[in-house]
């Protein structure tokens, strides 16, 4: 590897080998130069949606993976997500897989927005000077696990936009600032180690109301910043017009110039094919909308936000009822990667 350059691995992950694939990838990126032998760890898997869908969120073959790899290396290990206004965690955990792959590897679930956080106050973050954070990540070393996935407020939802789990359920609060605000999570819960799970990823309108897309790859890297600038391109997107990762370079949480990412395994141009990019659905435009209008404090200060949240809700399972049903039975009956969600 070149003298300062961010390695990202980049592995084919066929059906039958999703796990030694990981495990490949994780290697080639070094995973043991970032992760302290003995240590606790956390894996922060993506659950935001409890509607199943394939790409929509975490897939149990990659988490497995990872956990396989990583066992003997650490003493605990924990799978850690939060709830969401619309979405319950717990849920989302039990449609997976991943509440059986917890399990079979002894692997401790916790759900972040059901157990104690730590107050933190500090003037000099962009946006979150005053944040409470979950407390099991005070006392791990976090290995962030994302999906590859489009998204309507960040082009792509990726190795840094993953730790948004890592707020409080209010987090939506912060849509208006998300760069700013994923800055600020990142610095505070700095993950040691990424892996990507893009054997079936979303495009269009993610990262709920998408559609799957079969890719068949897995990314690695001790470098977050870099292993999504490797993941947009391979997604058809230019790095460096996304502005949570510019930011977030700015900042010191990784490298976004490709002259200094190293690619191990596959080359971008052999794999990338583009996304659809997302737009705003209904649910994200009536609450920019919102947001951004003089009744703001009254809409999401006061009982009428559990309204807003019933609306929401409701459009995402008359989207599951028209589109989503199809798209996922299609998936389910044709994809080698479907075998994982068949229990």
């Amino acid at each position: 590897m070149r003298s300062g350059a961010a390695a990202v691995a980049l592995r084919k992950a066929p059906a039958g080998s999703v796990q030694v694939a990981v495990r490949e990838a994780m290697e080639a990126a070094g995973w043991r130069r970032h992760i302290t032998a003995g240590a606790a760890v956390a894996l922060k898997v993506n659950l935001g949606w409890d509607v199943f869908m394939p790409g929509a969120v975490s897939a149990p073959w990659v988490v497995e993976g990872v956990i396989a790899t990583v066992r003997d290396h650490v003493s605990e290990l924990y799978l850690v997500e939060s709830d969401q206004v619309v979405a319950d965690a717990d849920k989302a955990l039990r449609q997976t897989g991943l509440a059986d792959v917890c399990r079979r590897y002894g692997v401790t679930w916790v759900n972040m927005s059901r157990g104690r956080f730590v107050h933190i106050e500090d003037p000099s973050r962009l946006v979150l000077r005053t944040v409470d954070l979950p407390e099991i990540l005070s006392r791990t070393e976090l290995i962030t696990v994302p999906v590859m996935k489009t998204h309507d407020k960040t082009v792509i939802t990726g190795a840094i936009k993953n730790q948004w789990g890592c707020l409080r359920e209010l987090r939506h609060n912060f849509h208006l600032v998300l760069p700013e605000a994923l800055v600020d999570v990142n610095t505070l819960v700095r993950p040691r180690f990424a892996v990507m799970d893009a054997t079936i990823g979303l495009e269009g309108n993610g990262p709920k109301s998408g559609i799957p897309k079969e890719m068949g790859l897995v990314l690695a890297s001790g470098d977050p910043v870099a292993l999504d600038a490797v993941a947009a391109r391979v997604m058809g997107f230019e790095p460096r017009d996304i502005a949570h990762l510019r930011l977030a370079a700015e900042h010191g949480l990784g490298v976004l110039d490709p002259e200094l990412i190293e690619v191990i395994g596959e080359s971008v141009e052999t794999v990338a094919e583009a996304f659809r990019p997302s737009r705003h659905n209904a649910v994200s435009v009536v609450e920019l909308l919102l947001r951004r209008s003089a009744i703001r404090k009254a809409v999401f200060d006061t009982p009428l936000f559990h309204l807003c949240c019933w609306g929401a809700r409701r459009y995402y399972d008359i989207w599951d009822l028209v589109v989503g049903r199809r798209l996922r039975s299609g998936v389910l009956s044709r994809s080698p990667y479907a075998a994982q969600w068949v229990r």
